[in-house]
Order: C-alpha cells, then structure tokens, then sequence
C-alpha cells in the first residue's frame, strides 16, 4: 500500500516514452532518476541513449516489469522521474559566497532517506542561513511531493547540490578553505567547542547508522551533543538544528 501511495504521489513527475524523454532532455529538464529497460533496442533508443550519456544524466537499467509499475501505458521501454527543483553546483556557489564578503556555511547529508527528515533539515538549513545543502546523487531522500511540503517552501529557496562522492565533496571543500564538521555521537568534542564564524561544512548521517566512517575519516573534526537521557541518539532533523544554531549564535 506504501508502495502504491509513492507512485501516485510520483504521477505528475513522470514522463515516458522515448520520444517524450527525448525533447526533455533536449528542453534542459533535469531528471532525479531515470529507468531504461535494460534490453532496450531499436534507432530511437540509440538517440536516447547518446543524449543521456553527453548530457552526463545517470540512469538505470531495469526489466520491463518494474517500468510496469510505474505506469501501464506505453512507456517504450523508458520512464523518467522529473525534478522538482532545479539543482546547483557547489563550484559555482562558493565564488558567489566569497565574493559577497561572507563565511560559507553549508550542510551535508549523508544517506539521510526520509523525505520528511529531509524537508524538515532544509526548512532549518533556510532559516539559519546555510548557503548550500550537498546531496548525495544516490542513496539519499528522493525530493518528492512529502519533502517540499516539509520543508515549506526552503527548498525552492535554498540550492541544493548533488555530489556523486560525499568524500570528494568533503575533499573539495577543504581545498576551497572550509573546515569540515560532523555531527556524531562519536564524536570526542562537544559541537560548541569549534569555531563556526570560519568557513564552515557540516555532515549529518543518516537515520540508522549516522555519518559514515569515510565521512568521518575526511573531516576536520567530530562534533557531539552532549547527551544526559539514557536512549543515545537524537532524530537527526533536531540534531541538526541544534549544531546549526550554534553556528548562527556564534556567527551572530
């Protein structure tokens, strides 16, 4: 029933059909995923293919039968999930921070999956003033009908970025003079112990297993909440909000 009630939710940002998808690539849509059958032939489908790869969009292969359960027309083998917003790239938007005179402030997540942990974070990343939140091109929350609503409007507001490697984003940033901060229980420094008036990143991890150990292992520091209750771990939505909020007490 969960499953049924996503797709329709999904309804008005599919398309499909070959030649549908086609022209939007061609309109410069943008695309959060897109499914090919993976026996897909014929002339029409060599285009398609050709433009997917030298527009650098990432797809999937899939039988035939998981398109079926996306729609029951004739999908021709393809079927597209349209973005709802239209992505950023951190390598333009850190010149436009610096040339404004101020400290970058971004926020990573880091397998974050629910749609309503995702717009509650970008509803709070907007309201503190984050520049930018990076994204995972995989295995993160799909931007859908659920987290728009959540995030009441921010996400319209603040850019998003998509990075194939969160630890190649981490890399970058460093190199661009930001200090890199996870949030994590493991972390031996209280949050309140950095310095977040300097350009700073901060990584959240995901709803099960927190920042990964790669994630970790990048970064310039481990920053913890400090904890009194006996359950160990805060929904990542609030503990988000709580390491943002000392960034915009000290920044202020």
């Amino acid at each position: 029933m969960e499953a049924r009630n996503n797709l329709l939710k999904m309804k008005d940002q599919l398309i499909f059909g070959i030649r549908p998808v086609i022209e939007a690539i061609k309109a410069g849509k943008e695309f959060e995923k897109v499914f090919v059958q993976t026996d897909l032939q014929g002339e029409n489908s060599k285009e398609l293919m050709a433009l997917l790869k030298s527009n650098g969009i990432r797809f999937v292969r899939v039988p035939y039968q998981k398109l079926n359960k996306f729609t029951r027309k004739n999908h021709q083998g393809v079927v597209c999930l349209m973005a709802l917003i239209s992505y950023s790239s951190i390598e333009d938007i850190l010149p436009f921070v610096y040339e404004q005179g101020a400290s970058p402030l971004l926020l990573l997540l880091d397998g974050i999956t629910d749609v309503r942990n995702f717009g509650a974070i970008v509803r709070t990343a907007e309201c503190a003033g984050v520049h930018a939140v990076v994204v995972p091109e995989k295995g993160g929350a799909q931007i859908n009908s659920d987290a728009m609503k959540t995030s009441a409007g921010a996400l319209n507001t603040v850019p998003i970025c998509k990075t194939a490697s969160m630890v190649s984003a981490i890399k970058y940033l460093q190199e661009s003079g930001l200090q890199v901060i996870s949030c994590t229980e493991k972390g031996a420094s209280p949050i309140k112990s950095f310095d977040y008036k300097l350009p700073t990143a901060i990584v959240l991890g995901s709803e099960d297993v927190g920042v990964s150990r790669e994630c970790m292992d990048a970064s310039d520091g481990l920053g913890a909440i400090p904890m009194a209750g006996t359950i160990g771990s805060l929904n990542v939505s609030v503990a988000g909000g709580m390491v943002l909020y000392e960034a915009v007490c000290q920044r202020r």
